[in-house]
């Protein structure tokens, strides 16, 4: 039985001296900070790695965190300047750096956190209309962040950043809005077409200009080659005529056959004739009735002579008739305008 006792009590001892082992070693993790209180009272805070307390003087606390923390808020109501509720939600982003301040300075840092951006964002925000609150979202994290980081330095804490995640205005404004974006919309378009449009009809000047003054250039070359056509031509005519040496007889016949050609225009009640027509007349039947030098043709056939004589008596009677013609009408139109006032009374 004495054996059994010792048995059980030696046991007993070695399961206590075990438990006081055990509780005399701990293990902190990497990025993780434990507070460490004796008889009440801080002693320190143990690093990562093995540490030894004393047991049953010493107590430790729960595992402080060390790393960056992101935590996101639910959406608070938020008055701006201008009178109107929005919804904004919110981003933190901050890290332990002094774990016994944050353990004994605050007794829940991150509700403190929490209820601190709150309360500085409404105090940002309502000093802002709601379309400055929209695109100021850089304006209020630095704000924000600033504030922030003032007040919770005494914690052991250091914001990092701060985020405004999302911004709801109430519903009537988000329909107001959507009607000034899609009238924006609408504007740029319409400035668009017309800019389009003015661009098509500068476009469609300067076309018809550059064709219009392609065109001028044409016709006036056309008009010069014309020209230069014309006047080779008259200066061929004038060369040859040189070459020739017409004498006033001939002159004279083809100003006599064009004379028929001005009497045949429809319209023509009474056409002028010059006094130099009577002249040329004259002059060719003269030419007509000279006797012309005989060929050695015209000796051996008189017969043919004869009848080439007879033509141009003929041709000479024929002149000197419509010469005595164009006489008395050229005489008629001169008498005509003396007798006009008679025939008018």
């Amino acid at each position: 039985m004495e054996v059994s006792a010792f048995l059980i009590a030696g046991v007993i001892v070695a399961l206590i001296a075990v438990f006081t082992v055990v509780r005399a070693v701990r293990i902190v993790p990497q990025a993780r900070a434990r507070n460490v209180e004796r008889l009440g009272r801080y002693h320190r805070t143990l690093n990562p790695g093995l540490n030894l307390v004393i047991p049953y003087i010493d107590r430790v606390h729960p595992v402080i965190d060390l790393r960056e923390q992101v935590v996101s808020f639910q959406p608070q109501p938020v008055i701006t300047e201008d009178n109107l509720v929005v919804e904004i939600d919110t981003v933190l982003y901050f890290q332990v750096t002094d774990p016994r301040a944050a353990f004994y300075e605050i007794a829940s840092f991150l509700q403190a956190v929490e209820q601190l951006t709150v309360t500085t964002l409404r105090n940002v925000v309502g000093s802002m209309d709601l379309e400055k609150t929209l695109t100021s979202r850089d304006t209020i994290n630095s704000q924000l962040r600033g504030v922030l980081d003032d007040a919770t330095g005494k914690w052991g804490l250091r914001v990092n950043r701060v985020e405004i995640k999302a911004i709801d205005p109430p519903q009537s404004i988000k329909d107001a809005m959507q009607k000034q974006m899609r009238a924006e919309r609408d504007k740029r378009a319409a400035i668009l077409g017309a800019e389009g449009q003015r661009q098509s009809q500068i476009l469609t000047a300067e076309g018809d200009k550059q064709a219009a003054v392609l065109r001028a250039e044409g016709n006036r070359t056309a008009e010069i080659l014309k020209a230069e056509g014309k006047s080779r031509a008259i200066d061929e005519v004038f060369q040859a005529v040189h070459r020739n040496d017409p004498d006033p007889k001939l002159l004279a016949y083809q100003y006599l056959t064009v004379l028929p050609e001005l009497a045949q225009g429809e319209g023509n009640t009474f056409w002028m004739i010059p006094s130099e027509v009577t002249s040329a007349l004259q002059s060719v039947s003269r030419a007509f009735g000279e006797n012309l030098p005989q060929s050695p043709a015209t000796k051996e056939k008189p017969a043919s002579q004869d009848r080439s004589t007879e033509a141009a008596d003929d041709t000479a009677q024929a002149a000197e008739a419509a010469a005595q013609a164009l006489a008395d009408a050229a005489n008629a139109e001169t008498a005509a305008p003396a007798k006009l006032p008679k025939a008018e009374q």
